[in-house]
């Protein structure tokens, strides 16, 4: 298959719901780019975490922010993100960062600047004529709502912390311990990242609900790129 149509296709999502395996898979099979903007703010907080900044001091990280430079790229086999020229792709993961990165997140100034550079990402695509799967929590109601088509992943709560567990621990099994603590720790983001002022993770009125609870990493992905493949432009 291929995206001769240059689709782009917005997913949204609670963590743990599947999005990036997903929408790695649907840009592979159909020759798309993609764009973790999720990555994006995870490298927002490296930055402001080295820089010994208080997360909950808007004015600084917004600040900051100005200052600071974000790649990432596209490719879906070998997604890449640059820090201010260093490769953070496997620091942006580590638990002090993903227990800073709504806050960082939550900065209108932080949202501002890197949804400028997400914009322009899609237009790359857009003029590539290569189409492009783009993920994160407001992706089909404010960086790209004109998307040609939007998707809404979400998985039942208790399956959604066992993937993260299972990711947190490198793929080795993890302790009941681990998947209640997790547990605990995505019901809080959901609901910081649901309850925020600027934009909060939210369904697209004309978004798809894809529930991934029930299905394989496989059988999602194909569900995606047939909906993909039904749509007009």
């Amino acid at each position: 298959m291929s995206a001769s149509n240059a689709l782009v296709i917005a997913v949204d999502g609670p963590a743990g719901s599947g999005k990036s395996s997903v929408c790695r898979g649907v840009a592979t099979k159909l020759g798309m780019r993609y764009l973790d903007t999720g990555a994006m703010y995870r490298a927002m907080t490296v930055a402001v975490l080295a820089a010994g900044v208080d997360v909950a001091d808007e004015a600084a990280v917004e600040a900051l922010a100005e200052h600071t430079s974000i790649t990432c790229g596209t490719d879906p086999s070998a997604p890449e993100v640059w820090l201010d020229g260093r490769d953070v792709a496997e620091s942006i993961r580590g638990l002090e960062v993903t227990a800073a990165v709504s806050a960082v997140s939550a900065v209108q100034g932080v949202r501002r600047r890197l949804v400028e550079i997400q914009r322009s990402q899609v237009q790359a695509a857009r003029h590539a004529e290569v189409g492009i799967v783009v993920e994160g929590r407001d992706i089909g109601t404010v960086v790209v709502p004109e998307a040609d088509l939007k998707i809404y992943l979400v998985a039942d709560p208790a399956v959604r912390a066992q993937r993260r567990a299972l990711e947190n621990g490198a793929g080795k099994p993890p302790e009941p311990e681990s998947v209640a603590a997790t547990h605990e720790a995505l019901l809080k983001r959901d609901a910081y990242d649901a309850g925020r002022d600027i934009s909060p993770l939210a369904q697209a009125d004309d978004a798809r609900v894809v529930d991934t609870t029930d299905f394989t990493l496989i059988e999602v992905v194909e569900q995606v790129c047939a909906l993909a493949a039904g749509v007009q432009r």
